[in-house]
């Protein structure tokens, strides 16, 4: 529209460069944190991509409209979300949606029963819950996880020290709070009833 190109020309040059980089992320990964982990350093950082999302929201929001898609803010966990047909994050297959449903289990056991600082797992965990409530019936192949594990860093679910084809079983995988809120609520309810899992594990989805 007239009034958003208007608004485009009165950014910096800086600031309008940002506001492609921020696009484009937002298209890429769906999600933008205000706080990212460093796994190297073992603590939070900020993200100054999510003051800039903060500053220019209601632009955001509009250009994201002309496309169909909705850019939600949540304030209580502090995130831009992506949603909407056609965005990354709706285009998760069985197998992956399986394994978020299991981290989705991990974190809130984690989150009740140790609090914030306990929410790190990795696939020896991982495998012992799929184990335990009967959702992996199979051994997942090596490309299945490593699939599934790329999705949910792209869309800033998990972060991961190292390579994702240098995970191990004992590689701790570090969730965000975001792994409530991603896949459809469908097909997480529809995968929490076929293992006959409480919905309540879902009710952030």
């Amino acid at each position: 529209t007239d009034r958003m190109i208007e608004y485009i020309k009165e950014l910096s040059a800086r600031d309008e460069e940002e506001l492609r980089k921020t696009i484009r992320e937002l298209l890429r990964q769906s999600c933008i944190l205000e706080t990212k982990y460093d796994a190297a350093k073992g603590i939070f950082k900020d993200n100054p991509r999510y003051g800039f999302c903060m500053r220019h929201r209601e632009f955001l929001t509009d250009y994201f409209q002309v496309m169909g898609l909705e850019l939600v803010y949540d304030p209580q966990d502090h995130f831009f979300r992506l949603t909407g047909q056609g965005a990354g994050s709706e285009r998760f297959g069985e197998t992956s949606t399986l394994l978020v449903l299991l981290m989705k289990l991990i974190y809130r056991d984690k989150i009740l029963g140790q609090g914030l600082k306990a929410t790190v797992t990795n696939l020896e965990e991982i495998r012992r819950y799929g184990s335990e409530t009967g959702i992996l019936t199979r051994k997942l192949a090596e490309r299945e996880v490593a699939e599934a594990l790329s999705l949910m860093k792209t869309h800033q679910m998990i972060e991961l020290p190292c390579a994702i084809a240098d995970v191990e079983d004992k590689t701790p995988i570090y969730l965000y709070h975001t792994i409530n809120v991603f896949c459809s609520g469908a097909a997480i309810g529809q995968l929490c009833r076929k293992y006959g899992i409480k919905e309540e594990a879902d009710e952030n989805a």
